[in-house]
């Protein structure tokens, strides 16, 4: 409550919450009783965030015999699949089980106009599919899609990206 008051006088105002996605954030806000028009005006971005296993540079070796089926539902193209060299954990004595270090990913969803509207317009629901649908269509990048990213580039693991994200 204070932290939306702060917000609606012009204070920027920084909070934490626990959800899957960013979407999920403004739902999760007006379950514990914040007013759908006070939250379209407190609100100007989400920023979901978590924090991957890096790979160790050391010893990580490509991982073969992985399914295109496997990696079609984890969100891989087939160019992708088969461009992509991906890795797997093996470990060293530098290195924890194959890993060493985090690497963080992000999901923001900026509040436009159509998505202020669409807030507005809740009544007794909040419907994030459709919040979450309209931020695709401004470019919306998921948290998967930003861990795919660092699987491409060698950084981090398929399974690792699988645990610790939803597909949207």
């Amino acid at each position: 409550d204070i932290a939306i008051k702060l917000a609606n006088t012009g204070h920027l105002t920084f909070s934490t919450l626990h959800t899957n996605d960013a979407p999920s954030a403004i739902s999760r806000l007006f379950k514990i009783g914040v007013e759908p028009f006070l939250l379209a005006q407190a609100l100007n971005i989400i920023v979901a965030q978590r924090l991957l296993r890096r790979l160790c540079k050391k010893c990580r070796q490509p991982a073969g015999g992985i399914d295109d089926h496997v990696l079609a539902r984890l969100g891989f193209s087939q160019d992708d699949a088969e461009e992509a060299t991906l890795f797997k954990a093996v470990g060293c004595p530098d290195c924890v089980e194959g890993y060493k270090g985090r690497v963080a990913i992000h999901e923001s969803l900026y509040i436009t106009p159509e998505i202020r509207e669409l807030i507005i317009e809740s009544n007794d629901r909040v419907d994030v599919d459709l919040i979450r649908a309209t931020a695709f269509a401004h470019g919306m990048q998921t948290l998967r899609s930003s861990g795919l990213q660092l699987v491409k580039k060698g950084i981090t693991t398929i399974e690792e990206v699988a645990s610790l994200t939803v597909q949207a």
